[in-house]
């Protein structure tokens, strides 16, 4: 008998082996920069960021410059100004890329304003061209009782990114004015840049991080069932935002909801090798698993084979004569063909291709009111599982069904080997069982996210352990077995 120590040393291996396995998200969703910055665009515009630049008060931020060696060059500017104000202003397109500090995104907002004075030495308006850039850092911050998440901080303008020049050439009076309004400008504009604008920045990548969430926590359903997903960990890969996530399948059985959990697990997940989509839903095979046995759970089928499928009814009916004289006689215009899927399909991934194994109980019985089967095979089936998108649902169809074992578990005729009905029964399989499930699988996922995210279809591909969905044009799926 082992003793005490046996236990606390397995113990120990066991924990040990524990923290040096390398544990994998069930879902991993990438997005690149393209999105950030589409989303971040979308959010400065609908915070009015054009609007706060063209309001910033350049004429204030002079008067209030500190009392300095400044302060003599300010009040003798300001004898000759009316007013200054920015009267027009735009936000090229901003840029997401990787920082220095491998744990950081920085965020590049070109700024381009036209400033303009009045003064009382000529009577046209002065206008000066103003060039900047506002640079933020998205981090991960963890705090002391909440998980981590991601933040906007560190927001100013980028050094050595200010240009004022005058727009138009002005008289050889007016210049030396000109050239210190655009000195006292230098120290000025960043800070109203800082005070102004970089709260906005902030409050729009909030707004994006907060839809980020909803999009990510929408539900994915799955015909009664549903597919939710929450935030891990998020994390920074180059110039990459990775949100690992973990997954959840509730599955209502009449009042009682069934809720299977998917998180961090030893399972191997195959990441795509380029972040070159702009985003990118990768999700472990045992997950796809569960939301495609959610789609197709166990049923029972039956049918009227000689009414429904005559030349099968036929086929059968002459193979069993092989067996029994008697029992085929017996097969009246009533027979019944019984299809119970036994337990949930699995589905088997590699890649590029995935089939779809299941197990199947297929009684015979010789006419309708018969209360026992000639006899009952077990059968292990597979299909070939495509997985193709339209628009932006996630669509698979289930192509030649093979069955790749068979096993008599019961009879009521003369004993006899299964593989004589091989080929009927899987014609059988062919004709009824995999019409009934394509139908079923017919109305698709619906992937939100894709949508949500910017773009209007999805496209998918299979590693050996994940499916992986990212954007791209429409594009007809191929058509349904029948």
């Amino acid at each position: 008998m082992a003793g005490p120590w046996f236990f606390t040393l397995l113990c120990g291996l066991l924990a040990a082996t524990l923290v040096r396995a390398t544990l994998n998200p069930a879902v991993v969703l990438n997005l690149g920069a393209e999105v950030i910055r589409e989303k971040l665009t979308q959010a400065l515009e609908d915070h009015s960021a054009t609007a706060i630049l063209q309001q910033l008060p350049l004429h204030r931020a002079l008067r209030e410059e500190p009392a300095g060696v400044l302060r003599s060059l300010v009040d003798a500017v300001l004898k000759n100004i009316i007013w200054l104000k920015v009267t027009s202003a735009n936000i090229h397109q901003l840029q997401v890329q990787a920082s220095a500090n491998a744990q950081e995104l920085v965020v590049k907002i070109p700024m381009d304003m036209v400033a303009g004075f009045n003064t009382p030495l000529i009577k046209t308006i002065v206008q000066l061209h103003l060039e900047s850039e506002a640079q933020a850092f998205i981090r991960l911050q963890t705090g002391a009782s909440g998980p981590t998440r991601l933040v906007l901080r560190g927001c100013a303008t980028s050094p050595g990114g200010l240009r004022i020049s005058l727009l138009h050439k002005v008289s050889f009076l007016v210049n030396p004015l000109a050239n210190k309004v655009m000195k006292l400008l230098v120290p000025a504009l960043p800070k109203l840049v800082k005070s102004q604008l970089c709260p906005v920045i902030e409050l729009a990548f909030n707004d994006i991080y907060a839809e980020l969430l909803e999009i990510i926590r929408a539900p994915v359903s799955l015909g009664p069932d549903r597919l939710e997903f929450d935030i891990l960990s998020p994390a920074i890969e180059d110039n990459v935002i990775q949100f690992n996530l973990g997954a959840r399948l509730l599955h209502s059985k009449g009042t009682v909801t069934v809720t299977k959990w998917f998180n961090n697990s030893v399972a191997s997940l195959t990441m795509p090798t380029a972040h070159s989509a702009p985003f990118s839903l990768v999700v472990r095979q045992d997950v796809v698993n569960a939301a495609v046995a959610a789609l197709l759970p166990a049923e029972e089928l039956m049918v009227l084979l000689d009414y429904v499928l005559p030349e099968l009814a036929r086929e059968l009916k002459s193979s069993i004569r092989a067996i029994s004289e008697k029992a085929a006689d017996q097969l009246g215009p009533t027979q019944i063909v019984k299809i119970v899927t036994q337990d949930t399909p699995e589905l088997l991934l590699s890649q590029g291709s995935a089939k779809v194994a299941q197990q199947i109980v297929l009684d015979l019985f010789p006419t309708n009111e018969a209360h026992r089967p000639f006899f009952t095979l077990g059968i292990e089936a597979s299909s070939e599982a495509q997985f193709y998108t339209k628009g932006d649902r996630l669509m698979l169809n289930l192509n030649e069904l093979r069955s790749d074992r068979i096993q008599l578990m019961n009879w009521d005729i003369n004993w006899f080997e299964p593989e004589i009905l091989k080929n009927v029964t899987t014609e059988i399989l062919v004709s009824i069982l995999l019409p009934n499930e394509n139908g079923k699988l017919r109305p698709g996922i619906p992937v939100l996210m894709v949508k949500a995210l910017g773009f209007e279809a999805a496209s998918c591909s299979l590693t050996k352990d994940a499916l992986v969905i990212t954007p791209a044009s429409s594009q007809p799926g191929p058509p349904l077995s029948q």
